[in-house]
């Protein structure tokens, strides 16, 4: 698989990229400020992480929807958890 296969979330990485997160990182970042990004919140408390296990079709598929629906597959998965529940 070559550098063009690469995605992070559906946007292609390439060698500029890379080389433009490098030139980012050699000027520093600002701690607080990343500090801030965190992950944002999923509920009610802190999250608790649910190791699951998928046969490849169904992790191809969730990969699938969760890019044509322009979410992470977490989301995805917290969204059919959801609606199987029927919980807000």
């Amino acid at each position: 698989m070559g550098m063009a296969d690469e995605t992070i979330n559906g946007t292609p990485v390439t060698d500029e990229t890379i080389q433009e997160w490098a030139d980012e990182a050699e000027v520093g970042y600002d701690v607080e400020k990343l500090r801030k990004r965190g992950r944002p919140t999923i509920g009610d408390g802190p999250g608790t992480v649910v190791p699951v296990r998928m046969d490849a079709a169904l992790l191809q598929a969730l990969n699938v929807r969760a890019e044509q629906e322009h979410v992470s597959r977490s989301e995805a998965i917290r969204e059919a958890v959801r609606a199987w529940t029927q919980v807000a």
